[in-house]
């Protein structure tokens, strides 16, 4: 049995609390962290305060200077050694995120290998941040455009993908030359602890990365939101909380960036190659469990094919092995909490309610854990209520259509525009259709499409501004422009 102890025989000390200016603070109370396969407490730590986030903004401030006039080169140093720090300890890093988030070791090893990507990509942007220069086009002056440093940045991350939901935010900022103040999930915050101690262990000076879990999240951002040093937000979560924190970014002009809610369309057309769609369902909805905001959410499938389609995803569910993450064979591991599974059963149950039929699972294991079985659904109507929710489970939804038109209306018809999927044997179709889609993302006959090269975002009500590529660095900066004749 893996235990927190025997993970940090190779990942080194974890600090159990609010990590601030490059020390362990008290926080006040704790949080117990839970192990979703047990229900049982896996470790406690250090509830952070506001006090405690307050002086993290103070730690990031009294560097933000040094850290901007560190050169790229150092900075890039830095995130390429975390970089193979994390590599080399891929294993220990899985395991860890298994403990307290409950996803299958298979999928946690890649998210960790994903996570340490992000570092590796900004330390080879970190030194590519360039302006321009040209003459005016009236030609009295030049026009000379730097890119500099937003300020200390607040980076607040969720509990699906622990590890890199915080190395997309955290590598960008250190690269652009941004202190931060990193608030993660109550839920999973040792594999962020763990990583910023890797951080530290590469050289990042004291007080550029603090991080300050805290069951406080909303008094703790507003007063964070509120300082007049905190120049930048960067959120991924729920479009709610999103709202909230816009609406208070608002009342300082704090630059904001937004990862929000997904609502993915799978859409098969009737050309489709289905053991490629079926072997793109299983990734794109079973990632992570489900719970993933790229999630294929909705399954829009010709009518001439949906039956066949239903079956042969069905099959493939069922034979699924769910348990715990770090059982030998386990495909599907439980949800992260109780909460998550009811409410993924409570969508099941009405779905089934308005005349969908499951064809696979459909329910919850009679054991200890949040589980929830890999489902099927079909004959779901086109206004079922599933269909305008993110499930964030094991949960596919079939609704059909009989025409190339009434699939893109069906697939836009949502208040989030993050990704699409799209099937079809026929590629300038695929294409065409992609451009139609109202999303920031679309796989065309591919079930992933995250990539820390690619811009990662969305449109509508699933957020602002991008992260990944070279534009997840340059949201960490301002453009000044410098008026110069010579």
């Amino acid at each position: 049995m893996t235990t927190l102890h025997d993970l940090e025989q190779v990942l080194g000390p974890i600090p159990l609390g609010p990590w601030v200016g490059g020390e362990l603070r008290a926080g006040d109370g704790t949080i117990v962290v839970i192990d979703p396969a047990t229900e049982e407490p896996l470790t406690e730590i250090a509830d952070g305060t506001v006090e405690d986030a307050l002086a993290a903004v103070d730690a990031a401030e009294a560097v933000r200077e040094e850290w901007a006039a560190t050169s790229p080169r150092r900075r890039s140093e830095i995130l390429r050694r975390t970089f193979e720090l994390m590599t080399e300890r891929t294993d220990a890093l899985a395991r860890l995120i298994v403990l307290e988030n409950g996803k299958a070791l298979a999928d946690a090893r890649g998210e960790v290998v994903y996570a340490a990507e992000f570092f590796r990509w900004y330390a080879e942007e970190a030194v590519r941040l360039t302006g321009t220069v040209g003459r005016a086009p009236g030609g009295a002056n030049n026009i000379m455009v730097l890119r500099q440093p937003v300020g200390v940045s607040l980076l607040i991350t969720p509990w699906n993908f622990p590890a890199a939901m915080a190395t997309r935010k955290i590598g960008p900022a250190l690269a652009a030359g941004c202190p931060i103040i990193l608030k993660p999930a109550t839920e999973t915050p040792l594999t962020a602890l763990a990583i910023v101690a890797i951080l530290h262990e590469a050289g990042v000076p004291p007080g550029v990365v603090n991080v300050v879990p805290s069951s406080r999240p909303g008094e703790l951002s507003s007063r964070l939101l509120d300082h007049p040093a905190v120049r930048k937000v960067s959120f991924t979560g729920s479009t709610e909380v999103g709202r909230v924190l816009l609406a208070h970014a608002a009342r300082t002009v704090v630059n904001t960036g937004m990862e929000l809610g997904g609502n993915a369309p799978f859409v098969v057309l009737e050309d489709a190659d289905l053991d490629a769609a079926v072997d793109g369902a299983m990734v794109a909805k079973l990632r992570n469990g489900g719970s993933a905001c790229t999630a294929a959410n909705r399954f829009i499938v010709h009518a001439g094919v949906a039956t066949e389609f239903s079956r042969r995803l069905a099959d493939r569910m069922r034979l699924l092995a769910v348990g715990p993450g770090l059982d030998p064979g386990t495909d599907i591991g439980p949800l992260v909490n109780a909460k998550t599974r009811d409410k993924v059963a409570e969508l099941v149950t009405g779905a089934t309610d308005e005349g969908a039929r499951a064809l696979a699972g459909g329910s919850a294991p009679a054991r200890r854990g949040y589980y929830y079985l890999p489902t099927v659904l079909d004959g779901v109507p086109a206004d079922a209520a599933i269909l305008d929710t993110e499930i964030f489970g094991p949960v596919a939804p079939v609704v059909t259509f009989d025409t190339v038109d009434e699939a893109v209306a069906l697939a836009n018809r949502s208040e989030f525009g993050l990704v699409s999927y799209v099937y079809t044997r026929d590629l300038r179709q695929g294409l065409a259709i992609s451009e139609r889609l109202d999303s920031g993302m679309v796989g065309v006959n591919r079930a992933l499409v995250s990539d820390p090269a690619a811009p990662f975002g969305g449109t509508k009500q699933s957020g602002l501004g991008r992260e990944g590529g070279h534009e997840g660095m340059v949201e960490f900066t301002e453009s000044k422009y410098v008026a110069v004749d010579w």
